[in-house]
C-alpha cells in the first residue's frame, strides 16, 4: 500500500517510525492533534474512518525542538553591526552605538526571517528576548509582536522583555517603567540582566532580582533572567535567585547562562544546583554565545559553560539554547536544533539521546508547554503531536548529521512547505 500525506485529515497514523529508543511504532494521532496511540507496528486501530497514513519506516521520529533562548530582534545582523572586541560588553556597546539605524519595520523583517528559518528547521515554540531600554525604547516588543501575529501558523513565539540596567533606585526608575509598559504591550515574560546592575549605578545584583521577581508577581507573569554571564566564579547570581524564589515566588522561574557556575568548586556547584533544583528554577545553557564571547584573553582558556552535569545530577531542568544568530554577539549559528544538541554533546559530553531532550522535552518544560514528567519520552498518550521526523536511524546519526530533510508536525498538523 503506498503511503502518502494528505492535507487537512481528521486523524493521521505514523507507521513504522524509529523512536529514540530504537523501538519501530506506530503512532496515532487525533483530530485535536494530541497523540492518542503509540502501538507496535501494524496493531493500530483509529476509530476514525477517514485516516491519513504515512510511512515512516527508515526514518527516526523526535521531539520537535523548542527554542528557550533566542534575541529574534538581533538576528543577522553580523554585517550591519561589528563587534571588534569580540566579548560581551563590546557586543553590548555595539549595539548600544547602533540603534538608530534599527526601526521597527526592519527588525520585523529580520526576526520573521529568523522565525520561519527555525519553523522550517524543527522548531514548534520559540522564546525571544526583546531590548527595552532607555535608548531603545519599545521598538524590539513592537517588532516581535508583530511578528508573532505574522507567524502564528508556524512557530509559538513568546517574548521576554530584556530589561536594561539599572533597575533599582532612582536611577532605575526609567527602566523599570518601560518594562512595565513593555508587558502592558504584548511581552509574555519578565527578564532582565541582574549581574550587570553594578555596571549601572549603585544597585546590587540581589536588589535587581527583587525588582524582576516584584514585577513578575505584579503582573503575574513567568521570569527568565540573564544570570552570571561571566567567568567570575565568585559571581553568585544563580544563588541568589533560587534563594528569593524559595523566599515566596510561585511562578515559573528561569536562569540562562549562569556561566560562573562552571568555574566554582565541585562543592560550590552541588550546593549552589540543589537549591535551584529545590526552587523549580529551569537553566538553560548557551554554548554557542558564551564559547565566543567568554575566556577571550585567558590562558588557559576556560569551557565557558554552565555546571550541566551537576546541575543535572541534582534534578535540575536544563534545557539548551542557540542564543543569538549571527549578530554581534555570535556571528555564526543556523537556527538548527541539531547544530546546538552538537554542541551539548561536544561540551557537555551529554550522551546524544540527554542532548536531544536539552532542545525539546526540557526546553518545552521551560516554556511550560506539556510534556511528560517522567521519562521525558515524547510518545506519550494524550501529549501534543508536536513531531520532527528525520532520515536517520538513531538520535546519534540524526544529531550528527543534520539532515537536510526534515517533516515537522505541530499540534498534529504537518508543516511541510509553508515557511
Amino acid at each position: 500500500m503506498t503511503r502518502a500525506y494528505v492535507a487537512d485529515v481528521n486523524a493521521q497514523l505514523l507507521e513504522s517510525a524509529t523512536a529514540i529508543d530504537g523501538s519501530i511504532v506506530d503512532v496515532v494521532i487525533d483530530e485535536a492533534g494530541r497523540i492518542a496511540e503509540v502501538n507496535e507496528p501494524g496493531t493500530s486501530t483509529p476509530e476514525q474512518d477517514d485516516v491519513t497514513c504515512v510511512d515512516l519506516s527508515g526514518r527516526l521520529l523526535l521531539p520537535a525542538a523548542t527554542e528557550p533562548h533566542a534575541h529574534l530582534d538581533k538576528a543577522f545582523l553580523a554585517e550591519v553591526v561589528a563587534n571588534p572586541t569580540g566579548d560581551l560588553l563590546g557586543a553590548i556597546q555595539a549595539m548600544r552605538s547602533s540603534r538608530h539605524l534599527l526601526t521597527v519595520s526592519e527588525t520585523t523583517e529580520r526576526a520573521e526571517r529568523a522565525a520561519r528559518l527555525m519553523a522550517s528547521n524543527g522548531f514548534t515554540a520559540v522564546r525571544t528576548h526583546a531590548d527595552v531600554t532607555s535608548e531603545h525604547g519599545l521598538t524590539s516588543i513592537e517588532a516581535l509582536v508583530e511578528v508573532r501575529r505574522r507567524v502564528a501558523d508556524l512557530i509559538d513565539v513568546e517574548i521576554v522583555a530584556l530589561c536594561g540596567w539599572p533597575v533599582t533606585g532612582t536611577a532605575g526608575a526609567d527602566h523599570r517603567a518601560l518594562l512595565r509598559s513593555a508587558l502592558e504591550s504584548g511581552a509574555d515574560v519578565v527578564g532582565g540582566c541582574p549581574h550587570l546592575e553594578p555596571f549601572g549605578g549603585d544597585g546590587t545584583i540581589e536588589a535587581a532580582t527583587d525588582v524582576f521577581l516584584e514585577m513578575a508577581t505584579e503582573f503575574g507573569r513567568p521570569v527568565d533572567l540573564h544570570t552570571d554571564e561571566t567567568l567570575d566564579p565568585a559571581a553568585n547570581g544563580l544563588a541568589q535567585l533560587a534563594d528569593a524564589v524559595l523566599s515566596g515566588f510561585d511562578l515559573p522561574a528561569t536562569a540562562s547562562h549562569c556561566v560562573s557556575l562552571g568555574q566554582q568548586s565541585e562543592t560550590e556547584q552541588r550546593a549552589t544546583a540543589e537549591r535551584v533544583a529545590e526552587a523549580g528554577i529551569s537553566v538553560i545553557a548557551l554554548p554557542h554565545t558564551n564559547l565566543f564571547l567568554q575566556g577571550r584573553g585567558h590562558n588557559p582558556m576556560p569551557r565557558a559553560l554552565t555546571a550541566v552535569a551537576t546541575l543535572l545530577d541534582a534534578g535540575v531542568n536544563v534545557a539548551a539554547g542557540a542564543d543569538n544568530l549571527q549578530d554581534p554577539f555570535n556571528p555564526m549559528g543556523r537556527a538548527c536544533p541539531f547544530e546546538t544538541a552538537g554542541l551539548m554533546v561536544m561540551t557537555s559530553h551529554l550522551d546524544p539521546a540527554e542532548a536531544w531532550a536539552t532542545v525539546s522535552t526540557n526546553s518545552a518544560k521551560t516554556l511550560d508547554r506539556s510534556v511528560d514528567e517522567g521519562s521525558g519520552h515524547h510518545l506519550r498518550v494524550g501529549a501534543p503531536a508536536d513531531l520532527l521526523v528525520v532520515p536517520a536511524a538513531t538520535v546519534r546519526e540524526a544529531i550528527a548529521l543534520g539532515p537536510d530533510e526534515r517533516w515537522v508536525w505541530r499540534n498534529g498538523r504537518r508543516l511541510d512547505g509553508e515557511t
